[in-house]
């Protein structure tokens, strides 16, 4: 009796280890899985890029803007001041507004002292007009505004300079048109009465001023 109750207990507290040491285990379900691991990429080869890129679509081409439709700009009659290298254009319409009077004097002014004056509103117009008539869009400017300081060192030097100059009162300007020969010109000018003409055959220009009208030549 008391040999059997001690295998009962000896098998009884073998049980009991086996259950508790069951009880550490973990159960598989909560053990963390194996990630499986994935093939690195492989890069196309050239011939596979190659034909991708044709099975893509073309890109659309941009859009091209619309042409801008109307007049053309008006013609021009381009003055050219041969002391200062200096552009000034006119509107070629005998019916257009020439440029502010202080815009032409500023062009016309004295090359020697730098200093304009008010150039008389006459000379302008007839610059034009000379374009217009010998359908050119050039002329070229001798001289426009003489200051009387430079007037007086031309006369002392002997050229060709009167005592009072017109240019020295801003109504004188001495030009020539590119393509048209002094001559004719000078006889297109006589023909305006606007005041005295020179014709400098030599140097190639004629002189108009707005004075009163006589005619002389010179060199």
């Amino acid at each position: 009796m008391t040999g059997g109750r001690g295998r009962a207990l000896a098998a009884l507290a073998l049980l009991t280890a086996v259950a508790g040491a069951a009880a550490r285990v973990p159960p598989a379900a909560a053990q963390p899985a194996a990630t499986a691991a994935l093939p690195a990429p492989v890069a196309p080869s050239k011939k596979e890029a190659l034909l991708a890129a044709k099975a893509r679509p073309a890109a659309a081409p941009a859009a091209t803007p619309p042409r801008k439709v109307g007049a053309p700009p008006p013609p021009v009659v381009s003055l050219y001041n041969t002391w200062t290298h200096e552009w000034l254009a006119l509107d070629a319409d005998a019916r257009a507004e020439l440029p502010p009077p202080e815009t032409v004097a500023r062009f016309l002014r004295c090359h020697f002292t730098n200093q304009p004056t008010d150039m008389d509103g006459a000379l302008a117009k007839t610059l034009r007009a000379a374009a217009r008539h010998f359908k050119k869009d050039r002329i070229d400017v001798v001289s426009g505004f003489r200051a009387p300081k430079y007037n007086l060192m031309l006369r002392k030097k002997g050229r060709q300079v009167a005592r009072d100059s017109q240019h020295t009162q801003g109504n004188a300007v001495d030009f020539r048109i590119p393509g048209v020969d002094v001559k004719t010109l000078e006889a297109w000018a006589r023909r305006l009465r606007l005041g005295g003409v020179g014709v400098y055959q030599g140097s190639g220009f004629i002189h108009i001023d707005t004075g009163r009208v006589r005619y002389w030549s010179g060199t």
